[in-house]
């Protein structure tokens, strides 16, 4: 046996740069983590909750509207309306058939905005929720189309209509086109309130443009989600026409509902809660809350 014996050693990578680079720079993976665009804090997703409210500064994160009928409606009662409404390219606008395609993989609905008919609490009702992940939900003339049925099947059911805002304006692939959606969704929305039915809105962030200017502040209760952006159009072009300079708060939905545009302001937590409680004060059964 001999005396001395070669020892083991544990093989080192020659690479050592990218070890420690792993080191200094650890992989997190994806979406384990979301930065408050108010607080500007970093949040373990888990900590916001189904809700998606910053636990630090109670900021509202955007949600889509799957997100949203989740919190809404009871379980299993949505009955989805108006699917499959082809899109026209009326001014040939370059790739937008394509970025439409890709909007509808993405988010998985098959436009700006997902219609049906759910239950809040037992209480039936037209619903109509706007989701800015599909082109900042902007109003082209599918939207426009699916939200006037909205309101013509509700009045022919005699339901009232709840409608989540949420739209950076008419849709600029579409032209003139979209802007004539504001009339058509308007039009539709006084017809199902000469029939004496209940539309409720809720505006969350951001609404602004056409929508603002059309459906979205055309309810007969109007809520709004706390800081939520509701204006028509921007701080800029406002205070360039105007020629002062605007508060800071403008366009917030605290600002508007000081200023008697905004009903109520509902924390994301409660309002499931508040829409019950108005559908059922409206339904003709809610006497005893006085």
């Amino acid at each position: 046996m001999p005396l001395f014996q070669k020892k083991k050693y544990i093989k080192i990578s020659p690479n050592r740069s990218v070890i420690e680079d792993k080191i200094a720079n650890p992989e997190v993976p994806d979406q384990l983590f979301a930065k408050c665009p108010k607080c500007k804090h970093s949040i373990y997703v888990h900590d916001l909750g189904i809700e998606k409210i910053c636990p630090h500064c109670a900021y509202n994160f955007r949600i889509s509207a799957q997100e949203r009928l989740a919190l809404i409606a009871d379980e299993h009662s949505f009955e989805e309306w108006f699917t499959g409404i082809e899109t026209k390219n009326p001014l040939d606008f370059p790739g937008y058939l394509e970025k439409l395609e890709k909007m509808k993989a993405k988010t998985g609905l098959d436009e700006a905005v997902l219609t049906g008919k759910a239950n809040i609490n037992g209480h039936a009702v037209a619903l109509g929720i706007m989701d800015s992940n599909f082109i900042m939900a902007s109003m082209g003339t599918v939207v426009g189309e699916k939200l006037t049925r909205l309101f013509e099947e509700a009045t022919r059911q005699k339901l009232p209509v709840l409608i989540f805002t949420a739209s950076g304006g008419a849709r600029m692939q579409e032209g003139i086109m979209s802007l004539m959606q504001m009339a058509k969704t308007s039009a539709a929305a006084k017809r199902h309130s000469n029939e004496g039915l209940l539309y409720i809105t809720v505006l969350t962030d951001p609404t602004t443009g056409g929508v603002t200017a059309s459906f979205a502040m055309l309810g007969d209760i109007i809520l709004a989600e706390p800081q939520s952006l509701i204006g028509f159009a921007g701080r800029r072009v406002i205070e360039e026409t105007v020629r002062q300079t605007l508060p800071d708060d403008f366009q917030k939905a605290e600002f508007l509902q000081e200023h008697g545009f905004v009903d109520a302001i509902v924390k994301r937590t409660e309002l499931r809660t508040k829409l019950s409680l108005l559908l059922e004060l409206h339904s003709g059964k809610g006497e005893n809350h006085g």
